[in-house]
């Protein structure tokens, strides 16, 4: 490269970056160049999720068939290596695009593995979807997030990232059952924690939920009935009180924060 061109360079990436933040104007909105593209290749991504729900929901919407939970755990079971995939894919999609209940995904993956082996699947999927997401997000589609999400949770966690303590009020809410987890993946991103934290954070919180669902989920085929009954009914007790104190719980979280 001779020594004009190694000049030029310089000036035709500060063009370039000019041309990304020239203001653009959509449905009377004003943003950046750069943000529109970044809210295409969002939408574009969306898409593909839709796509890829709909060639694989025959295989999917078999579980709200009845007798569908027993047809698909036989197929899946049998279906070896290929099987461990398909589950992780489908906790994989869970998380990402949320179509299907996250209790659902752990249940089968219990029943079809035992309670370890189960949570594992479940757990590496939680890990590899979070990463995903807090990339995408981070990467390409902060714009739309913050379009998207209302400004009193995002008001919520700027608070907590100025206190100093966002680390511990993540790993509270992924520990709390009834939180939407899902949302907060999308969200934690906007903030500046690193992604390492935020994996080990959210996904260490995960994990006795997790374990828990998958334990008695196995419990239902080694014939321990009563056993698993109650853990489904104490476990849903708890997910339905961080439903209903949800805002309580946020409050709490906020009061605590913001004590020096």
């Amino acid at each position: 490269m001779t020594k004009d061109k190694q000049t030029d360079k310089p000036a035709r990436l500060d063009t370039l970056r000019e041309k990304a933040h020239e203001p653009a104007t959509v449905h009377g909105h004003t943003m950046d160049t750069a943000n529109i593209f970044k809210f295409a290749g969002l939408i574009a991504f969306f898409a593909i999720m839709v796509v890829i729900v709909v060639l694989i929901w025959p295989y999917i919407g078999g579980l709200f068939e009845p007798g569908g939970l027993e047809r698909m755990l036989h197929d899946i079971r049998e279906a070896g290596p290929v099987g461990f995939l398909l589950v992780l894919a489908i906790q994989f999609l869970q998380i990402v695009v949320a179509f299907i209940p996250g209790e659902v995904v752990q249940v089968a993956a219990g029943m079809i593995y035992g309670p370890w082996l189960g949570a594992f699947i479940i757990w590496l999927g939680c890990v590899i979807s979070s990463a995903f997401v807090f990339l995408l997000v981070n990467k390409l589609g902060a714009p739309f997030v913050r379009a998207m999400v209302p400004a009193k949770y995002m008001g919520k966690f700027e608070a907590f990232e100025q206190s100093g303590k966002l680390t511990t009020v993540v790993f509270v809410l992924f520990l709390i059952p009834g939180m939407p987890k899902d949302v907060f993946t999308y969200l934690v991103p906007l903030t500046s924690m690193p992604l390492k934290t935020f994996l080990i954070a959210s996904n260490v919180a995960r994990i006795p939920g997790i374990i828990v669902s998958t334990y008695a989920a196995s419990g239902l085929v080694e014939g321990r009935i009563g056993e698993s009954i109650v853990i489904f009914l104490v476990a849903a007790a708890i997910a339905v009180l961080g439903i209903v104190f949800y805002d309580r719980i946020m409050k709490a979280l906020e009061k605590h924060t913001s004590k020096k």
